[in-house]
């Protein structure tokens, strides 16, 4: 540095207090939005929701129809334009497709993929599920009898096992009997935008998945370079270790 520019740096310094400005740190999240995956509602995810809320964030559970890709980002746009912001951004399962359309929002500052898919933009959740062999093939479509839509669902006798096995046998029971269908058109509708190209992804990864195979999980979220924690868990984790789901979510925030 010349000796005229370093005179006026230490009179810059002088001038405002001795100390250079430096640029304030992106101030950290208390606005938690989650969103459910497939075949089930928000309700499951009540024990993260209390962690997080005992612990002084705000939490909002977004409840998709399921009925559609852009009925589903639209749903969550609403709930995240009721925040204050900045804005931690979850998805389970189907929801990671949603939240990475939704996530380009200004007010979302993180991501935190939960056992979810984590398309690129122009890619679809059913490709992206066909990428690797499925661990299981329990899934069944039924016809809407009003319209040529076809809805997924898992056979009620076969949902414990496959997307609940850790869970206490009751609760599983109660998810299958409670269940919502996803649309076929949802799984064929490609995201327009991935937000987490832009902005820091956080994945949890179920080893004991047998819905969203760990080796699919494993392969978008090295691609996408995602702060990954593994839990040896089923596709249920937010339901069976919520205490490490909500660790992850506060990681994000901060």
């Amino acid at each position: 540095m010349s000796m005229l520019r370093k005179t006026s740096a230490i009179a810059l310094m002088i001038a405002t207090g001795g100390t250079m400005a430096h640029a304030a740190p992106n101030p950290p999240a208390k606005d938690i939005v989650i969103v459910h995956g497939a075949l089930v509602d928000g309700s499951g995810w009540r024990a993260v929701h209390d962690i997080l809320t005992k612990d002084g964030f705000h939490v909002t559970i977004v409840q998709e129809p399921l009925t559609g890709l852009a009925e589903d980002v639209e749903t969550t746009k609403r709930a995240i334009d009721q925040q204050a912001g900045p804005v931690v951004l979850v998805g389970h399962s189907y929801g990671g497709s949603v939240i990475t359309e939704a996530g380009a929002d200004p007010k979302v500052s993180a991501l935190v993929y939960v056992a979810a898919l984590q398309p690129d933009a122009g890619e679809a959740s059913g490709q992206l599920l066909s990428k690797f062999a499925a661990p299981n093939d329990a899934m069944r479509a039924t016809a809407n009898h009003d319209t040529p839509d076809k809805y997924f669902f898992l056979p009620p006798a076969k949902f414990p096992a496959t997307y609940a096995a850790d869970v206490p046998a009751p609760e599983a029971q109660f998810l299958a009997d409670s269940q919502q269908q996803l649309a076929e058109k949802a799984l064929g509708a490609p995201v327009s935008v991935a937000a987490w190209r832009t902005k820091p992804s956080y994945a949890i990864l179920t080893t004991q998945d047998h819905m969203v195979s760990p080796e699919l999980q494993r392969w978008m979220y090295q691609r996408s370079g995602a702060k990954v924690t593994e839990v040896s868990a089923s596709h249920a984790v937010f339901i069976s270790q919520p205490s490490a789901v909500a660790k992850v979510i506060e990681a994000a925030a901060k």
